[in-house]
C-alpha cells in the first residue's frame, strides 16, 4: 500500500516480544479510536505504509501496535530499526471490527486469533473491563504467546501447532472441533484467512448462526 501520510508521532518505546515480533508505542496526541480499529503506519519520509490494528486500550495515554517482522516486508523491517524519539508517519484510525456496547454488557465472546491477529483483541480486553470472553490464540510455538499475562489466565487458551508448550497441542481449528462452545455467544476472528474460513465452517456445523460471526483478515 502506498501512502502520503502527513501526521508525525514520536516513538516512546519499542518492546521486543520474540526475535521477530515487537510492540511500538508512540504519542497519542489526543487521537480517539474504537477498540478493533486500525491505523496506517510507516517510517518517516517514506511512501510505504501498512495497516496495523491498535494494540493499546482506549484509556491509555499512548498508542501501540503489535508488529511481526516479515521477509519480504519493507515496512515491518524499517519500523523495527527505528529508535525512541524518532517519528512515525500515521493516518487513521478507521475500521468496523468493533464491539457493540450493549453486547459487551450482556453477551459472551469468543475471540479467536492466529499470530499477531491477537492485536485487536488485546485492545478489546484492555478497553472493556467487563468483557466476558474466551480467547483462543493459535501460534506455532509457545514463545509466541504475546504478553499472555495481560489476559486473565482462565480466559486465555494458547494453541501451539509445532511444540507442546501451549494449553492445547494443535491449531485453533482442532481445538474448536474437540471442544464445546456456547452457541449463543458472539465470535470474533482475526488472523490468517484460511484459519478464519475453517473456523466459520466448524462453528456453523456446531450450530452457531452466521450472524454471530465477525472476522478481519490480518494476513
Amino acid at each position: 500500500m502506498k501512502s502520503t501520510l502527513e501526521k508525525h508521532y514520536k516513538i516512546q518505546q519499542i518492546r521486543s516480544l520474540t526475535d521477530s515480533a515487537y510492540v511500538v508505542r508512540f504519542d497519542r496526541n489526543g487521537i480517539k479510536f474504537l477498540p478493533g480499529q486500525h491505523i496506517l503506519l510507516g517510517p518517516p519520509n517514506q511512501i510505504e505504509a501498512r495497516e496495523y490494528s491498535i494494540y493499546s486500550g482506549t484509556e491509555d495515554d499512548y498508542l501501540e501496535v503489535l508488529i511481526k517482522e516479515v521477509v519480504p516486508g519493507n515496512v515491518s523491517r524499517k519500523l523495527k530499526r527505528l529508535e525512541v524519539g524518532e517519528e512515525l508517519m500515521f493516518d487513521g484510525p478507521v475500521g468496523y471490527f468493533t464491539l457493540n456496547m450493549r453486547d459487551v454488557l450482556s453477551k459472551k465472546y469468543y475471540l479467536i486469533a492466529s499470530g499477531t491477529g491477537i492485536a485487536p483483541f488485546h485492545s478489546f480486553v484492555r478497553s472493556y473491563e467487563q468483557l466476558d470472553y474466551t480467547l483462543l490464540h493459535g501460534v506455532k510455538y509457545g514463545n509466541e504467546a504475546y504478553e499472555r499475562d495481560h489476559y486473565e489466565q482462565e480466559r486465555y487458551i494458547l494453541c501451539t501447532s509445532r511444540d507442546e508448550e501451549g494449553d492445547f497441542n494443535g491449531r485453533v481449528t482442532e481445538y474448536l472441533k474437540q471442544n464445546e462452545v456456547d452457541t449463543d455467544a458472539l465470535f470474533y476472528l482475526c488472523g490468517n484467512i484460511n484459519m478464519i474460513h475453517d473456523c466459520f465452517d466448524i462453528l456453523q456445523q456446531k450450530g452457531v448462526d452466521a450472524r454471530q460471526l465477525q472476522a478481519e483478515v490480518y494476513f
